[in-house]
């Protein structure tokens, strides 16, 4: 039909009959916004990771999905799900976006069957008896205990504790013959997601910003296409694109992965660097870990990264000790900015007989990774082994920090433990395996 000849008929429908033909979503979604059927092993898919930019549907069509399975509607379910899991970044994101959102669970309904949302209980309960149950990423030990038939995970890039959380909510998928979980997300260059677009039981969908240009402001496109166009955050955020790396990080992968090797020869000393949070709070930074040592040639070979997530000054103080102990180092480094004399205090409590060397930042964190970082360049840094983690902050870390705004922890140990051995006092060389 043409524009004029579907203008027309709509304006014949009833209210009701409009209702009904907005509440059909197979007639409106994108393709992207539609799950591929199989997986790419042959098989019915188990996750599927629908990538894209801002504004390209991607709440829109997790809303849809869990409505499909909790309401058993054709072709996205063939029978009602009873148990369903809602998880976002936050508590706030998820009532905020994904439930009481403009795309959110609540606006994609027909009045007559739109679920109950009972704040106090964290749940939406709909006539059939389906359940859908909301959680936050900061708190992934809420998904140790309740079991699911499916799960809608929102933003995984930006979890502070996705694989923590992506684990728990794994468990609890074992109600029904096929449990199966979508992630809508804007992405990020991050190990499990990487992990997860590889999964044969995996289907991946992806569409730009453009893709929902209808549904968007003309201007709101025409200005930050004008602005971000070809830039890494254009690219990450508007086209959808997962970028690697950064183009003005200080390491690329390929650099770390010349600095690899399988272990470390005998080391004339050995540091444990520990970089500690302002607070314990579940929403502060991570402590860093992370143990290196310097050869007799000066080579410096990084061996360990214990860093650890919202933990108390006693257990972040014990995690490190017993790394300086399975290492056998000669000091623990402390960054001592933010808790002065009691980071030396907090370890003195956990085991006093522990060399503490104190160090205190008088620049940014950029401009103290800058000689660090040519040391990698002059092949005098290496890698006894991979660390993920680790060399996903490296290599997402520029002038502005890293990209997801958050503290970059693990860099942070890891600048202290080499600043220490190459360019801090040296004890005496003791000799020994590691």
């Amino acid at each position: 039909m043409s524009a004029k000849q579907r203008t027309y008929i709509l304006t014949q429908l009833s209210e009701r009959e409009l209702e009904l033909l907005g509440a059909n979503w197979t007639l409106f979604a994108h393709d992207h916004q539609m799950p591929p059927r199989l997986a790419p092993n042959g098989a019915p898919w188990l996750t599927w990771l629908l990538i894209g930019g801002r504004g390209a549907g991607k709440t829109r069509a997790g809303a849809e999905w869990v409505r499909a399975q909790a309401l058993g509607l054709a072709p996205l379910a063939a029978a009602p799900m009873t148990n369903i899991a809602l998880v976002g970044e936050s508590e706030h994101d998820v009532r905020e976006i994904m439930i009481e959102g403009v795309a959110g669970l609540l606006a994609v309904h027909r009045r007559d069957e739109r679920p109950d949302w009972i704040s106090s209980r964290k749940r939406l309960e709909w006539n059939n008896g389906a359940v859908a149950y909301a959680f936050s990423a900061e708190d992934p030990e809420s998904l140790r205990g309740p079991q699911f038939s499916c799960a809608w995970s929102d933003e995984l890039a930006k979890w502070r504790y996705a694989q923590e959380t992506f684990d728990m909510l794994q468990f609890g998928l074992r109600l029904g013959s096929q449990p199966r979980q979508l992630i809508t997300t804007t992405p990020r260059p991050n190990a499990l997601i990487k992990r997860l677009m590889c999964d044969p039981t995996s289907v991946v969908t992806h569409a730009p910003t453009r893709a929902n240009a209808y549904h968007l402001a003309p201007n709101f496109l025409q200005s930050v296409m004008a602005r971000y166009r070809d830039t890494r955050l254009g690219r990450q955020e508007l086209d959808g694109e997962i970028i690697e790396e950064r183009s003005d990080a200080l390491w690329s992968r390929a650099l770390l992965e010349k600095c690899r090797v399988t272990e470390a020869p005998s080391l004339a000393r050995i540091v444990v660097a520990v970089d500690p949070p302002a607070s314990s709070s579940k929403r502060a930074d991570s402590c860093g870990i992370v143990a290196a040592g310097i050869a007799n040639d000066g080579a410096i070979y990084i061996l360990a990264d214990d860093t650890i997530s919202a933990a108390t000054p006693s257990v972040w103080a014990t995690k490190a000790i017993a790394l300086w102990r399975r290492c056998e180092a000669d000091a623990l480094v402390a960054e001592v900015n933010q808790g002065g004399e009691m980071v030396k205090a907090v370890i003195a409590e956990v085991d006093s007989t522990v060399p503490v060397l104190p160090v205190r930042a008088t620049r940014g964190k950029y401009l103290r990774a800058e000689p660090v970082a040519a040391l990698y360049e002059q092949g005098r840094v290496k890698h006894a082994g991979h660390f993920t983690a680790l060399e996903d902050e490296m290599c997402d870390f520029g002038a502005s920090g890293l990209s997801s705004g958050r503290s970059p922890d693990r860099l942070d140990a890891l600048v202290w433990a080499i600043a220490s051995l190459s360019f801090g006092a040296h004890a005496p060389p003791r000799v020994r395996s590691f």
